[in-house]
């Protein structure tokens, strides 16, 4: 399980006395904490599952490549390098990503499956793709795609 991966990680780091990857770690380990929190305000209280961590790093991800442009715009180069660093060490546990050649054939695929015919179908092939490829599509490149198809 992607947890236990995760919190033996931060074990390892604190021996090893490697503080930028603690310091990272902590901090997913921080995010997934938060979200089960907020979860269990809403009334659920079982533990979040892989897809929903893979959903948390990859959002993390996501915050520290737009900060690591808007440090590298400023001329901050050593927050940058920073930040993508950060971003190196979270996607080591994210599954890995697909080419767009893997993501065109996944969304003949679903096309096929959910029987799509016109742009109306988007968010039904959307929808399947999301529960599907959760973490390892660039969903901006499949939704783009999935138009082109449809249209």
């Amino acid at each position: 399980m992607l947890r236990e991966k995760l919190n033996n990680d931060v074990k390892e780091a604190m021996k090893g006395r490697e503080q930028e990857r603690l310091t990272t770690l902590r901090l997913v380990v921080a995010a997934i904490k938060d979200r089960e929190i907020s979860e269990r305000v809403q009334g659920v209280s079982e533990p979040l599952q892989d897809k929903d961590i893979i959903q948390i790093l990859t959002k993390m991800v996501k915050q520290r490549d737009e900060s690591a442009r808007v440090y590298e715009e400023g001329g901050r180069l050593d927050l940058a390098e920073r930040e993508r660093r950060e971003i190196a060490l979270l996607q080591d546990y994210l599954p890995k990503q697909m080419s767009e050649a893997e993501i065109k054939a996944a969304i003949e695929e679903i096309i096929g499956e959910v029987q799509a015919e016109s742009i109306k179908d988007l968010g039904k092939v959307m929808a399947v793709l999301k529960e599907k490829y959760a973490g390892q599509m660039d969903f901006g490149i499949a939704n783009r795609v999935v138009k082109e198809r449809l249209v």
